[in-house]
């Protein structure tokens, strides 16, 4: 169990560097200490709850129906707070 943790923990700062590094060599990429720490705890707690369905869900149709749900939540949540997908300004009045 403890080795799932570390590779869930160091897959989270893997991600992380990404727009880190990417902020190093572009001024388009534009994260502030807020970003880091919201998507980290937005990655961390999917991260948890896709592996305690792995564990805890047996039947495998469910184990896929569930994670990806996941996924598309979790690609929703992302677009909303990159680019306010749901608050267009094409929504009505």
């Amino acid at each position: 169990m403890k080795i799932r943790t570390l590779i869930l923990l160091i897959s989270l700062v893997l991600l992380l560097l990404i727009p880190f590094v990417g902020m190093q060599y572009s001024n388009e990429v534009k994260w502030s200490l807020n970003d880091f720490i919201i998507m980290g705890v937005i990655l961390l707690s999917f991260g948890i709850i896709i592996n305690k369905i792995i564990y805890h869900v047996v039947a495998f149709n469910k184990r896929v129906i569930l994670i990806s749900t996941l996924i598309i939540l979790f690609l929703l949540l992302w677009a909303e707070l990159a680019v306010g997908l749901f608050n267009s300004p094409f929504a009505g009045s």
